[in-house]
């Protein structure tokens, strides 16, 4: 895998806005956030363009990203928001490009397609991390700082995550290439040039919100059916906000159990990356991993940047 290299303090960083369009008064918090961080947010002004229900023309809001990628004074990319669209830039954002000057890109939700795309597609690290809307824009309580900071910014193995909403379902231990991301996004890939195709053996980490419990299993049923699940030697699920049934039960989390029951390698639930009610943590998607649940379900990081 390409790792980027880390980011500096002062740093420039591209907005881009490859799927919907946003509220342009959290965009601006967003950004001092991120000045906040020491870092420099820059834009081209078509991050504001809008179409029915996306942030503009595909081939405008792909160019953008092809811009900032390749433009030696930007250090790396984040993305403003999720929603949907960020599947249509795929067709213009060719491996060798992206293959030609690693950055870091953030981005969770709908910016799975380009994670996978970067990761499965590419061969280059991606950062499941904040958004400028959404996470960045609502300040500390809404993004775990320390990880963000070193994952991008330390060019040395993170260590042990083990955040305390993390439970065991199925114990052991398995050693893998972290990648993943909202499970809509990772089936819709399925079929296309652009599929989520990790080699063996990976750890898969599945983040969703808003799904109910059938429709989680008819998405990881898909996974199942198609292979894919075979080739990954451990499961994280992320928190799974807003995914119980109205009612209560089933809940996402014993519906997520169910459905990994008879699967030979240790699988955890909770892991606060993405949507989750608290503060998201950044992953780095693309680096060797080892998830542990003996003493404790924890989660063992290399690093993701280079010096």
């Amino acid at each position: 895998m390409l790792k980027p290299k880390a980011l500096s303090p002062g740093d420039r960083l591209a907005i881009v806005a490859p799927a919907s369009g946003f509220d342009r008064s959290e965009f601006e918090l967003g950004l001092t956030e991120l000045r906040a961080l020491g870092f420099d947010p820059v834009y081209d002004e078509s991050v504001f363009d809008r179409g029915v229900y996306v942030a503009g023309e595909a081939s405008e809001r792909a160019e953008a990203f092809r811009k900032a990628w390749l433009d030696p004074d930007i250090a790396g990319l984040v993305g403003v928001r999720g929603g949907y669209g960020s599947v249509q830039l795929l067709p213009w954002l060719t491996p060798t490009e992206l293959q030609r000057s690693p950055k870091v890109f953030l981005g969770y939700s709908d910016l799975t397609s380009l994670l996978v795309h970067l990761t499965t597609g590419c061969g280059v690290v991606g950062f499941h991390g904040p958004t400028v809307v959404g996470r960045l824009s609502k300040g500390e309580g809404a993004y775990d700082r320390e990880s963000l900071k070193r994952v991008t910014m330390v060019a040395e193995p993170f260590g042990e995550l083990s955040p305390d909403s993390l439970e065991t379902l199925n114990p052991g231990e398995a050693m893998g290439t972290l990648l993943g991301g909202t499970l809509t996004q990772l089936v819709a890939s399925l079929g296309t040039p652009y599929a989520f195709a990790p080699k063996k053996p990976f750890l898969l980490f599945i983040d969703e919100i808003g799904e109910r419990p059938y429709r989680l299993d008819r998405m990881l049923t898909q996974l199942r059916l198609s292979g894919l699940l075979s080739r990954a030697s451990g499961v994280i699920w992320g928190e799974l906000p807003s995914c119980d049934e109205p009612a209560g039960e089933p809940t996402a989390k014993a519906t997520a159990a169910d459905l990994l029951s008879d699967f030979r390698g240790p699988v955890v639930f909770g892991f606060p990356s993405g949507h989750t009610r608290g503060s998201a943590i950044t992953l780095p998607f693309g680096v060797r991993a080892r998830l542990s649940t003996e003493s404790r379900p924890r989660l063992i990081i290399e690093e993701a940047a280079v010096s």
